[in-house]
């Protein structure tokens, strides 16, 4: 069977229509490519800055530090690829004088009362751990030894060992991260591709074309194109910087470290496209109420509260407030996937919240339709919601 003539189908021509406006829109190209940009350049950035070895250099002032800066250096060895130079001193005056040259990034000297590690500024975190710990183990080996037995015997039931009952490594800094940027996308987007929805539909009222486009197609085809065509657009531009994403991570090796996070990511873009379906229709209503941009300004606020609490459930909320706003419509496009960032929800969770939200956008199309088709030839002033649905057709 061939498809249909676009004639038969007036909503795709509406919907057609705002995507090749969009994208022949150079603000619009322009901020795409500079979000890819972003995208590419922090995954490039962390790949370089996160697996650059260290080298760090400890200067020393006698024979007694060798064993434990040797303890230190392997310590850093089976952690990862930093490495650990001792740069020997006759003295520690001259040890401390080669901190304060930043020939050496710290000095550890041994005095009658004990060990004292000296840098300039600072002493990398990292470096100090293992240093700290190389001393505190050659100590203990030492007084073993003293006391006539051995530093394992001392230690003996003093370990402690870790359980982790997902079976995986600490996610917590991965899921913040993750978190932020799934709520950061879903609100940017909104807001952009929401107010393009209701400016464009302000401004075919103000300069009546809509009312030449209702000549030719039912008033409510508009609507729906109008819909289609930003859910698509907005669905496409989240695409992008997921395909940009995931070719970065697997480009800079990062792949293992983050692959966990693609069934939570393949969810968020299905609870994107529900969520911003389901207020495509009121952004077009809220055009169509306005006549004259400020309006827009006012009239909005309802449903910008809703993304900022979108907003701020990924950011913030945990526990049993988490779990209760992943059933919320438009909420959960934000807290669902956050909560599967964890690992712990069932499959039919998720699948329920979208259906719901689905629902939900569906109901709201609906609803928007005839609010729509009455307030959109009314001009000269604004309307409210309830106004507008007193109006005969």
């Amino acid at each position: 069977m061939s498809p249909r003539p676009p004639a038969d189908r007036p909503w795709w021509t509406v919907a057609a229509r705002e995507i090749s406006v969009k994208l022949r829109d150079r603000s619009f190209l322009l901020s795409t490519a500079v979000t890819v940009l972003l995208v590419a350049a922090s995954i490039a950035a962390s790949a370089l800055f996160g697996g650059r070895a260290a080298e760090h250099v400890v200067a020393t002032a006698g024979p007694e530090a060798a064993p434990v800066t040797a303890r230190a250096a392997q310590a850093l060895a089976d952690e990862g690829d930093d490495t650990l130079t001792v740069h020997g001193t006759g003295s520690a005056d001259a040890a401390r004088a080669a901190v304060a040259a930043e020939s050496a990034d710290a000095a550890l000297l041994l005095g009658l009362d004990g060990w004292t590690m000296v840098g300039r500024d600072g002493v990398d975190p990292g470096l100090a751990r293992v240093l700290e710990q190389a001393v505190a183990d050659a100590t203990l080996a030492a007084n073993a030894r003293a006391a006539g037995t051995t530093a394992a015997e001392l230690t003996a039931g003093a370990e402690v060992r870790t359980e982790l009952l997902t079976g995986g490594p600490d996610r917590g800094p991965v899921r913040l991260a993750m978190g932020l940027v799934f709520a950061l996308l879903f609100y940017l987007a909104a807001i952009v591709f929401g107010m393009a929805i209701a400016n464009s539909v302000l401004e075919e009222k103000q300069n009546r074309v809509v009312e030449i486009l209702a000549a030719a197609v039912p008033i409510r085809q508009v609507l729906y194109g109008k819909v289609l065509g930003n859910c698509l657009l907005a669905f496409g531009q989240i695409g992008l910087y997921a395909v940009v994403g995931l070719v970065g991570v697997n480009v800079a090796g990062l792949a293992g470290d983050v692959g966990w996070v693609l069934a939570a990511s393949g969810w968020f873009l299905a609870f994107f496209v529900a969520g911003f379906a389901a207020q495509a229709s009121v952004w077009a209503v809220l055009g169509s109420l306005a006549s004259r941009p400020e309006d827009l300004q006012t009239s909005t606020g309802p449903i910008m509260t809703v993304l900022v609490g979108a907003l701020f459930v990924g950011l913030y909320a945990e526990g049993a407030w988490l779990t209760a706003a992943s059933f919320v419509p438009v909420v959960s496009s934000v807290a669902m996937p956050v909560r599967m960032l964890g690992g712990d929800v069932a499959w039919w969770q998720p699948a329920l919240s979208l259906a719901v939200t689905l629902g939900t956008a569906w109901v709201l199309l609906r609803a928007g339709e005839r609010v729509y088709q009455r307030a959109v030839f009314q001009g000269g002033r604004s309307l409210s919601w309830r106004e507008a649905a007193r109006l005969e057709q």
